[in-house]
Parts: structure tokens; sequence; C-alpha cells
């Protein structure tokens, strides 16, 4: 047990620079947060339902987040800082993140039918501040969801999203993140380079303004001499 818990505070240092030890990590809220839920989930698995809310209750009172005992959390879970709110069906893989503000939240089941309401996470996953993950979506192995993203659909694995509603971003995230990237924001390429996200974009509509008036020049071509011989 004490090899676990050592594991699971050496992966969040890994994620985050700022603590200088585990002491440090042991004090963040999301730490015990994840702790509690722990013993809420196991109380709610036996039916102890009302002790299992209790639990819950005292969890959101001391960590400033709520998670459902019924959720099902996997590995080495950070949430960093907090005010987050994961509703009862959510599913979460392993080495996920999610930084402050995140909602993990369910669609209302009109049709009277509890079920699966809530979204499934996959394993290293990171989710950005202030980001909604709406009904029961699934969000692929890798994935980014950028801070304020609303998503609604399901995320491919790999993807990085970002806006409201949520779209992809034209960095090939599935070809060249391997590794965590803080608030999953990449600052560099694959071969180490620094990243300009916007510039790539501007020159990409730079290279398709030039096939436009490529095109335009090429279709006026025939039409001038058509002109000419009438």
């Amino acid at each position: 047990m004490f090899d676990n818990v050592t594991a699971y505070l050496d992966s969040i240092k890994a994620r985050d620079p700022a603590p200088r030890s585990r002491w440090e990590v042991l004090l963040y809220p999301g730490v015990w947060a994840v702790f509690y839920h722990r013993i809420a989930h196991w109380l709610f698995e036996a039916k102890l339902f009302f002790l299992a809310r209790l639990v819950n209750h005292f969890s959101r009172m001391v960590t400033a987040i709520d998670i459902h005992p019924g959720a099902t959390i996997g590995k080495n879970f950070f949430i960093d800082h907090g005010f987050t709110v994961i509703g009862e069906t959510a599913e979460i893989g392993d080495n996920v993140t999610l930084y402050q503000c995140v909602t993990l939240g369910g669609t209302n089941p009109t049709n009277g039918v509890r079920g699966k309401r809530h979204p499934t996470l996959k394993d290293n996953v990171i989710i950005g501040s202030g980001a909604q993950i709406i009904g029961p979506i699934t969000v692929g192995e890798r994935a980014r969801v950028g801070a304020n993203a609303v998503v609604t659909d399901d995320v491919p694995d790999g993807a990085t999203m970002i806006g409201i509603k949520a779209r992809s971003t034209l960095v090939p995230a599935e070809e060249w993140i391997k590794e965590f990237i803080p608030y999953g924001t990449p600052c560099e390429d694959a071969d180490g380079n620094k990243v300009d996200c916007f510039a790539k974009m501007e020159s990409e509509m730079a290279n398709l303004r030039a096939e436009i008036r490529d095109l335009r020049d090429r279709l006026d071509g025939p039409a001038q001499r058509s002109g000419t011989d009438s």
C-alpha cells in the first residue's frame, strides 16, 4: 500500500513542477478528494448510500471538489487546484489530469431511465481549466481538451479540442503528443522546435489564398480569350 501511495504522489510530481517534495503533494486538495472518494465509492458499492453521501459531503466541504460516490476512477487521477464536479456515472481511466473548475456533467434522463449520463475519460486524458464535458460521451486516450471548451460529442484518441462547441485543432496531436503536456497546450513540435499555432494557421491561410488566386487566373484566362474572339 505504501508503494502505491508513493507511486501516486510521484505521478503528480511528474505532472506538476510546483511541489518540492511528496509532503507538499499530500497537502493538495485533489489528493484528499480522491482519497475520500475511494472510501465513498467503497460504501456506494456496498449500497451504503447515506454513508457514502456523508463522506462525499465532508470531502466537498474540505476540498471544494465534488465527486459523486458512484463515479469510477482509475489510477493516478490528479485534480489540480480543485472546484471540480464529477457526476455519478462518470468513468475515468488511468493517469488522467483535470485542472480547476472542470465539470464532468450529465444529461437529463427525459425518458425516466437513470442509466449512463456522464462522460467516460480514457487513459492519459488532460482536461483544461473551466472545461465542460457533458453527457455520456467518450474522450479518447491521450486526448486534450482546452480551457473553457464545451464538449458534447465523442473525442477521438489523441485529438486536441478547443472552443464552444468544442472542435479539433489543426495541431496533429494524435501524431506527436506522446508525453504529458501541462494544461494540454503543446509548445514544441516533434523535433523540439517551438510551435506557434497561429503562425501555422496564418501560413496555411496564405497558401490557400495563393491557390485561390491561381485558380481565378486560370478561369479568367479562357474567359478573356473568349471575349476577344467574339
